[in-house]
């Protein structure tokens, strides 16, 4: 694999936000797990909840604001780049759900980066099988990176369905 390339991008004033050095971390972790995958560039991007929810209005038909947004890159017929694309990651969203799971803010904010980058390679969870295999993935991932367990039940008593990370 060619170098890993995370464009952080930031555009609110925030405390708590990951590193440049933490997202790598975390996306390596995903993308260690996907052997000969030759995409390694994607932009994560911090915002609030206006901008997330307009975007989650406007491309998933929800209006309200949501965890993560996951925009894979889709490069036209015979173009070959190393982009996967776009994370779009709800700084409110985020804090308000760990407290709400009673995890630490550097916890939730890597699940939902793994839990995005792992839907930018074109996983998902609309159906039960895609989601048992996609949420064992994601607790390896973590797991392998220090993190706990991110569906156990006292982290998910607050969750529904529709509250799973929505990227």
């Amino acid at each position: 694999m060619s170098a890993l390339l995370v464009d952080r991008q930031v555009v609110l004033e925030a405390d708590g936000l990951p590193s440049q050095a933490e997202l790598e971390v975390w996306v390596a972790a995903v993308l260690a797990r996907h052997v000969g995958e030759p995409r390694h560039e994607l932009t994560i991007r911090f915002v609030d909840d206006a901008e997330s929810q307009a975007l989650n209005r406007d491309y998933r038909g929800r209006d309200r604001p949501t965890n993560v947004l996951s925009f894979p890159f889709e490069s036209p017929p015979g173009v070959e780049l190393p982009l996967l694309g776009d994370l779009v990651v709800c700084h409110p969203v985020v804090v308000r759900e760990a407290a709400e799971q009673d995890k630490s803010l550097r916890a939730h904010y890597a699940h939902m980066v793994v839990h995005g980058t792992l839907h930018l390679l074109g996983h998902d969870h609309l159906e039960e099988t895609e989601a048992e295999a996609m949420e064992a993935l994601e607790r390896e991932i973590l797991a392998s990176l220090g993190f706990a367990d991110p569906y156990a039940p006292s982290n998910r008593d607050s969750d529904t369905e529709d509250e799973r990370a929505d990227a």
